[in-house]
């Protein structure tokens, strides 16, 4: 078997884009969701990773961004294999815990990213209804896991891995 030059060899391995955001809510637990400009569904706080940006650092800037929040992390909450949908490649998608947050907090958020149009605190099935169904299935899996207080869960697709 005939092995690669290295140079080869590093350009022939897969790429993965990967996203990171924010589990933001209130002492009731709703969740605060933001309405982007770009598309049809409402989002979490966060976005794509950057060249060279891991995804604890991807989430705090995201969140200082889109709302104006620039204050350290909490623990990972939720790690999700996306698989390749035949529209975008498959990729991981990275969930912390943001903190809380009040209403009147909320409601005096800095909204100065064009991106964004509004956030609001919502249920949680009033915010599984307004995003993605892969987002519903992993805000459900970091809200639970941020309620119990436990380690990280690991998701495919939304779903919870239990094997």
């Amino acid at each position: 078997m005939d092995l690669l030059p290295f140079d080869e060899y590093v350009r022939s391995l897969p790429r993965k884009r990967m996203s990171a955001g924010t589990l933001i809510r209130d002492d009731s637990d709703q969740v605060l969701l933001v309405e982007p400009s770009y598309k049809d569904h409402w989002d979490i706080p966060g976005g794509v990773c950057e060249a060279n940006e891991p995804p604890w650092r991807t989430a705090r800037r995201e969140r200082a961004e889109e709302l104006g929040i620039d204050r350290p992390l909490g623990p990972l909450l939720v790690v999700d294999y996306i698989p390749d949908d035949g529209t975008m490649p498959e990729g991981l998608a990275f969930i912390f815990d943001g903190g809380r947050i009040t209403a009147e907090e909320t409601a005096q958020l800095e909204l100065s990213d064009p991106e964004i149009l509004s956030a609001q605190l919502l249920p949680i099935d009033d915010a599984a209804k307004r995003v993605k169904p892969t987002l519903a299935r992993r805000l459900r899996a970091a809200l639970t896991s941020a309620q119990a207080g436990e380690t990280f869960v690991i998701c495919e697709n939304g779903h919870p891995v239990t094997e």
